[in-house]
């Protein structure tokens, strides 16, 4: 085990390290902070990495005060856990804005393949059931015409047409561009290249960890 208690092996079939899991971690952090829709939740990794600062908490107990090493460990706990929460409280925005819609999604796909954990789930769940006893009571004294509102004229989506910059981890084939006209490019994307596209273009390779948003 190292210093800083990274390296410990996980007991999940992957095998990872836990310092695996926090570069797994930081990866879906920056492409959360990036792509404009909620992206698959990575609870796993959370839970896995809190388990972690608990863990180098308690060797820092261990060491002498004026050990060099206790500044070190603080630092890197300290970006630990600016990582976790800045990754949670994206998420959380991302639902506060587009809650209809991620509900909407959510329920199309099986329990096993959503994208928001349980507790975020619960959280949609409160946070449109207030929302809307908020606007029930706005709406009491308004015209029957405006308080008649249908989902899909409140609804706010994500913008799926941004450009962004990305990142391919490996040799990516079949990306469909438009090509700007109504017609759609084929192209392939060679491992390490960088390239300005669609989001919508690539949003299952950012998905399945095939290219990384910048």
């Amino acid at each position: 085990m190292d210093e800083f208690g990274l390296d410990e092996t996980l007991s999940d079939e992957e095998m990872m390290t836990a310092a695996g899991v926090l570069k797994s971690l930081e990866e879906a952090w920056l492409n959360e902070k990036l792509s404009p829709e909620i992206l698959p939740h990575k609870i796993e990794q959370v839970d896995c990495m809190m388990e972690q600062i608990h863990h180098m908490e308690e060797n820092l107990k261990k060491l002498d005060k004026n050990d060099f090493r206790v500044g070190l460990h603080k630092l890197e706990l300290d970006r630990i856990r600016y990582l976790i929460t800045s990754y949670l409280r994206t998420r959380i925005d991302k639902i506060e804005t587009f809650t209809l819609k991620i509900l909407e999604d959510e329920q199309l796909r099986e329990p096993s393949e959503r994208y928001l954990s349980q507790g975020e789930m619960a959280f949609a769940k409160e946070y449109i059931s207030n929302m809307n006893t908020h606007f029930k009571s706005l709406f009491a004294g308004m015209p029957e015409s405006l308080q008649d509102l249908h989902t899909n004229q409140i609804m706010i989506k994500p913008n799926l047409e941004s450009h962004l910059f990305v990142k391919a981890k490996g040799s990516v084939q079949g990306v469909i561009v438009d090509d700007g006209e109504n017609r759609e490019e084929e192209v392939s994307l060679d491992e390490n290249s960088q390239h300005i596209l669609p989001y919508n273009a690539i949003s299952e390779f950012v998905k399945n960890g095939k290219v990384q948003l910048l």
